[in-house]
């Protein structure tokens, strides 16, 4: 199959696309080709499809162009002690339900590269790195607001690294560096 038939119909073109204002461009430039479209005094319907083109390439654009989500958090690294839970923000603007979308946590020097997954509403812990098995956590009741934060708990000094929050559907990714510091004693000296 080519794609460009129908089964039912084997001999019948399909249009490029299934959007309705490219079926309709489709067919009156074949009817144009064909001559087809009548002609009105030696007139023809050049310059109106071509202004239909244009407008189509316009509105086109405008649609695919609009709301654009992207991930946002912080552009400074975030801090953490050993054995301290933190939070690794990320959230996608503009807001948008995400809880039914798949969503990644990753770190690309791990093998398996998995932090978390999230997938059909719940953490996919089959493919999560071991080192991160019980230790990462999205907040569920946060995600209808494009809050896909990672609670990471008992922090270990091989947690520092560079980790990407990623949404495939949307082909949207932001990077927070963790960098995990040493609890460091206080004494406290008496004379």
């Amino acid at each position: 199959m080519d794609g460009w038939t129908d089964e039912t119909t084997q001999n019948t073109p399909k249009t490029p696309t299934q959007k309705p204002y490219f079926q309709t461009l489709y067919h009156l430039l074949n009817f144009q080709k064909s001559g087809l479209l009548p002609q009105m005094d030696g007139l023809s319907l050049q310059a109106p499809l071509r202004r239909f083109r244009l407008l189509v390439v316009y509105l086109h654009l405008i649609h695919s162009c609009r709301g654009q989500s992207q991930l946002i958090g912080p552009s400074q690294p975030i801090v953490a002690r050993v054995g301290d839970d933190v939070i690794l923000p990320c959230s996608l603007e503009p807001t948008e339900d995400v809880a039914a979308k798949t969503l990644e946590w990753t770190r690309s020097d791990l093998n398996p590269i998995f932090v978390l997954v999230w997938r059909a509403g719940q953490d996919f812990v089959q493919i999560k790195h071991p080192s991160f098995k019980g230790r990462t956590w999205l907040f569920p009741d946060e995600l209808k607001h494009g809050n896909i934060s990672l609670k990471l708990s008992k922090v270990k000094p091989s947690d520092a690294a560079r980790y990407k929050c990623y949404i495939p559907k949307l082909n949207t990714e932001y990077f927070v560096d963790l960098v995990v510091g040493e609890l460091t004693h206080t004494y406290m000296v008496f004379t």
